[in-house]
């Protein structure tokens, strides 16, 4: 029989309730805390504390505090990762971020999803894993919804809603987000 644990990383139905994962939730509050609050510039001690919190990163992964997450481990990340100020990041279900990918402020990055039954809705909820490719720019104010995977190269436009996958080297704008261009890659604007 499968934990909540397992049950909310593969996607199902759990209960948020579950003594395991509000425990886990509130080691990653502590470790938040005292990264926004105490350790609010970038230290040595700061970089420890987001190690800690996310422990699937590569390498120059940098956080501008505030930052908030659910858990922290179910965020794996490539190297050269920026997260600048007041970042949201909720990650019942694995969020997949590659290498070179730069978050403007207030992007608000959503796995969390709850079942449109009212009665199932007030015991229950699933999540939806997130995929970002390498080298991707997410604009100031960007929402990213559940289950979406936005392909390597592209650059969402600040305000965007990106409710659906967006296809690689793509620029994608609006509410919802869609595609407007599609962008050259470099290895190709250079050949």
């Amino acid at each position: 029989m499968k934990t909540e644990k397992e049950k909310m990383i593969a996607g199902e139905y759990y209960l948020a309730g579950d003594s395991v994962l509000i425990k886990e939730r509130r080691k990653a509050k502590n470790l938040l805390h005292r990264l926004n609050v105490i350790e609010y510039r970038i230290t040595k001690k700061a970089r420890e504390i987001i190690q800690e919190l996310i422990p699937n990163a590569g390498t120059n992964l940098y956080i501008e505090p505030p930052f908030h997450c659910d858990y922290g481990y179910n965020i794996v990340c490539g190297d050269n990762v920026y997260f600048n100020v007041n970042c949201v990041v909720l990650d019942c279900a694995p969020i997949k971020i590659g290498s070179n990918v730069f978050f403007a402020p207030n992007v608000q990055i959503y796995t969390a999803n709850h079942p449109l039954e009212a009665e199932l809705r007030k015991t229950l909820e699933n999540a939806l894993s997130v995929t970002i490719g390498d080298d991707c720019w997410i604009g100031g104010n960007t929402v990213i919804c559940p289950g979406v995977n936005i392909g390597k190269g592209c650059v969402i436009g600040a305000g965007s809603v990106v409710t659906k996958d967006i296809p690689d080297n793509s620029l994608a704008v609006g509410n919802p987000a869609k595609v407007i261009k599609k962008l050259n890659s470099t290895l190709e604007k250079h050949n």
